[in-house]
């Protein structure tokens, strides 16, 4: 009996959601594939978890903010060249790069000059369609295929020459199972024509900082507009404390959930959420929670953020609906009342309200992979060019 030749996937992830998009990929891999799997390359927990063995600590690369990373490039850059180096000891059958461009890509570029017959996919594209569209084109030198998690993205690749495919976001398995909310409020003494409203300040100890004074203000306003208003706040626990510290002082009692079932459940059971700016905003409308979104950064960093976008509004919701469906309060416009002003309509049975939930429909539906997992999605896309 002929014996089957195993393939070789080398995956280089540099973050936390990253490794875990990497962890749910080689799973489904390994569940889809009708010959043995070899894995090596960089991860984390998830991915060690599924049979890589890292070449160096993710935690290396895993940084955020010049403060963090100046002092530790010179680290940065050994482990970019370390993990070239090992992609063309080991001549891998196929590259994989999850998330974090500005690693990730580096070392794609230059696995790309060193083993141009090894096929690079990127899982979860850089978001070049709303900072440098001009990286896009580039792509095409060493980039084989993308991995898309947002609808729009293929059209917009395509026409720069570069293959992608929509293997669905991660957030579509992640609305809350039937009747989470209904419990979420009878544990909590919420009545089904309760208002509850979703407070999302971030978990960033500068975005609490910045965001969580205006949004105690804001529902301070509402406390008075809106009858019986409860208040959930979900939060992790490096800014639990800074959180606790200002609802102090909040005029309604504010309801914190840390664990990550609980706070799906407490998407379940709200009527509608003032988050911050973030990939946060895909999962309150994929969970069908009518929305208003806001940011307020430190004003040189806000302006140059706003100056450089190349899109009409950064909120997901919007993009994907082609219109600006979700209110959106940035940086001088962030005020207590005009967030209050946008909350009041969709907390109370209004036209404005009935509207949300009907985009939100639309949401769902234009997000939809046919049932599939998005995992398994991307483990077929990356399969084909085995």
């Amino acid at each position: 009996m002929e014996q089957v030749r195993p393939r070789h996937v080398m995956l280089v992830a540099g973050e936390t959601s990253g490794d875990a998009l990497g962890g749910e990929l080689m799973a489904a891999m390994k569940n889809i594939a009708d010959f043995p799997i070899v894995f090596s390359g960089v991860g984390g927990e998830a991915m060690e978890k599924q049979g890589l063995s890292s070449i160096f600590p993710m935690t290396d690369i895993a940084v955020m903010g010049p403060r963090e990373i100046i002092p530790r490039l010179p680290l940065i850059f050994r482990r970019i060249w370390q993990t070239v180096r090992h992609a063309t000891e080991v001549r891998p059958d196929i590259v994989v790069v999850i998330d974090s461009p500005e690693f990730t890509h580096m070392v794609a570029k230059r696995i790309a000059r060193r083993t141009p017959e090894v096929p690079i996919v990127d899982y979860v594209l850089p978001s070049v369609w709303a900072w440098r569209q001009g990286r896009a084109r580039a792509m095409r030198k060493y980039i084989r295929r993308v991995l898309a998690l947002l609808p729009f993205e293929p059209a917009f690749l395509r026409s720069v020459g570069v293959d992608c495919v929509y293997v669905g976001h991660p957030a579509i398995h992640r609305v809350p199972e039937k009747g989470a909310g209904d419990r979420f409020r009878q544990a909590h003494g919420i009545d089904g024509t309760q208002p509850l409203l979703l407070v999302l300040p971030g978990s960033r100890v500068n975005e609490v900082k910045h965001l969580l004074p205006i949004f105690g203000e804001a529902v301070r306003k509402l406390a008075g507009e809106v009858p019986d208003l409860r208040v959930v706040l979900p939060t992790v626990p490096h800014v639990r404390q800074l959180v606790e510290q200002a609802i102090a002082d909040w005029p309604v009692d504010v309801i914190l959930v840390q664990d990550e079932m609980e706070k799906r459940a407490a998407f379940g059971a709200a009527t509608a959420a003032l988050a911050a700016s973030g990939t946060v905003a895909l999962e309150l409308g994929l969970a069908r929670v009518p929305m208003v979104i806001a940011y307020r950064a430190e004003a040189l960093v806000g302006w140059f953020a706003l100056s450089v976008l190349k899109i009409p509004s950064v909120v997901l919701v919007n993009l994907i609906l082609d219109r600006p469906s979700v209110r959106e309060y940035l940086q001088s416009r962030c005020t207590a009342e005009d967030l209050a002003e946008g909350l009041q309509v969709l907390l109370k049975e209004t036209a404005e309200r009935r509207r949300a939930l009907a985009d939100l429909d639309e949401l769902r539906a234009r997000m939809d992979v046919d049932g599939e997992q998005p995992s398994y999605r991307a483990a077929k896309a990356v399969l084909e060019l085995l």
